[in-house]
């Protein structure tokens, strides 16, 4: 019932500009999770549903609790004991997870100077919200390297093609991976994004039949299901602070490169 009510609540793009943290920065840690999905369960639907597409964080951070209700565990645990260990991801976790407390944060890139925490933050997530969560949430918080990512993409795709049984099933990653065109003109499939009909991140070449998805810091990776290529970038584009614009000329700058590449190949 829980699951089916939040779901009806998320059905449509949530504003998620309101700055939670400011509030939840007020209460004891062990309250602020509890507070904070309050606060999303009380906000208006910005629209009726399959009338806008709006970006939000809002449906992932409820997706974080429908996996805590079905599994019983803490959203780090679940993916660390069915997911990160099955693949055999050693570099792949969540900051500040119990877990993964004694990761080196100077191997992980700076992003922004924060002034209310106080210096450059590196090692520790930056959405400010996930922050005072702990360390993470089901929107932010996630560490690893390029070669976990490219690990967990050649899973996947390895089960999206049929060629191994691995954690999911075949059709349901066909699903996601579909663009799902509930809203005129929405390039959304579930959880990824696929190819804008102009001014693309994935750049000029890469074919309608991609997903792909953005980290505000400056990560990306898109995925070429029709040409089997995938373009993992970790980036910091955000340090020394967000100003910086330019990552919107260099990343399809940069996949164009490199499917120039591979046409020549």
């Amino acid at each position: 019932d829980i699951t089916v009510r939040l779901l009806l609540n998320h059905s449509s793009g949530l504003k998620d500009c309101n700055p939670f943290y400011l509030e939840l920065l007020k209460r004891p840690l062990k309250e602020r999770k509890s507070i904070l999905r309050r606060l999303i369960m009380e906000l208006p639907l910005a629209a009726k549903p399959k009338k806008v597409s709006i970006y939000s964080d809002l449906g992932f951070m409820v997706l974080e609790w429908i996996i805590e209700i079905i599994s019983g565990k803490s959203l780090s645990e679940f993916l660390n004991n069915e997911f990160f260990h099955v693949l055999g991801l050693k570099n792949m976790y969540f900051d500040n997870a119990d877990d993964n407390s004694g990761h080196e944060g100077n191997l992980c890139a700076a992003t922004e100077y924060c002034d209310w925490r106080g210096g450059v933050i590196q090692g520790h997530v930056h959405d400010e919200t996930a922050y005072v969560l702990g360390g993470y949430s089901g929107h932010a918080g996630l560490f690893g390297t390029a070669q976990d990512i490219f690990t967990v993409i050649n899973e996947l795709l390895k089960m999206y093609y049929g060629i191994s049984n691995g954690l999911l099933k075949e059709n349901v990653l066909r699903t996601f991976f579909t663009r799902q065109n509930l809203i005129p003109e929405s390039t959304w499939a579930l959880g990824w994004d696929t190819p804008s009909p102009k001014d693309s991140s994935s750049g000029d070449y890469f074919s309608t039949n991609s997903i792909g998805h953005l980290g505000f810091t400056g990560t990306s990776v898109w995925i070429d299901l029709e040409r089997h290529i995938n373009v993992i970038l970790l980036t910091n584009r955000i340090h020394p602070d967000r100003k910086n614009e330019m990552i919107r000329v260099f990343r399809p700058e940069i996949h164009n490169l490199v499917m120039n590449e591979f046409a020549h190949v």
